[in-house]
């Protein structure tokens, strides 16, 4: 009688084994430790040798006063185009504003009517000298730079200005009216170039009746800040 409990729990335990592992292999489970694959070393991190230029801006210089000269060409309604020339002083009020006053000359030539009626004359040769003064509002309304080569930024304005003086011409003072555009290029931390074009407006009446002149200048100056 105990060997057949002996035998009967031999066979019980051979079951229950065999249902354990039936078990592991119908969820997954193994008792094989299963190997791993090797993981791959990560890829090489490219660290490029970008080579940096250094780049060399000139700055506007600390102060804020700005004096210079300019020459160029103007032309005088109805006596034609001449050489002009004159001195520039500045004020810079802050980065955008500023205030400028100009003293110009040039000289008038012979009307149409003067060359074509073979000698009468308009007004006298000391009075073909056209001098003007005015103080002017600017505004600078396109600050930028500009490349020039690899290693070197300069920095440039293009800006609005207009102004109120007066003009000396034809033996009167007339008010006058001017305003325009110019580009200022910084040529080093305190020396510029600029370039403007301008319209003086005054009233003249030496052809008969009263007209506004516009007398049209477009010169090329130099300034330097101090």
């Amino acid at each position: 009688m105990e060997s057949r409990f002996r035998v009967l729990f031999l066979i019980v335990a051979m079951i229950s084994l065999s249902g354990c592992a039936a078990t592991k292999n119908l969820f997954g489970f193994d008792s094989r430790e299963e190997t791993s694959p090797t993981a791959e070393p990560p890829g090489q991190v490219i660290d490029p040798e970008v080579e940096r230029r250094e780049v060399k801006e000139p700055a506007i210089d600390r102060e804020d006063f700005e004096v210079g000269a300019f020459a160029g060409i103007m032309s005088i309604e109805d006596f034609g185009s001449d050489l002009s020339y004159g001195l520039r002083l500045a004020y810079h009020i802050t980065e955008g504003f500023f205030v400028e006053t100009t003293a110009g000359y040039s000289r008038a030539g012979k009307t149409s009517f003067e060359i074509l009626s073979g000698g009468a004359e308009l007004i006298s040769d000391s009075e073909r000298d056209l001098y003007y003064y005015n103080l002017n509002l600017g505004y600078n309304i396109l600050p930028g730079e500009v490349f020039l080569g690899e290693g070197r930024a300069y920095n440039t304005s293009l800006y609005l200005i207009a102004g109120l003086g007066s003009t000396t011409f034809a033996g009167d003072d007339r008010f006058t009216v001017n305003f325009g555009a110019g580009y200022r290029f910084l040529l080093t931390d305190s020396v510029a170039l600029h370039l403007d074009f301008r319209d003086h407006l005054f009233d003249i009446d030496l052809l008969g009746e009263e007209k506004t002149a516009h007398n049209l200048e477009g010169h090329l100056g130099i300034t330097v800040f101090f």
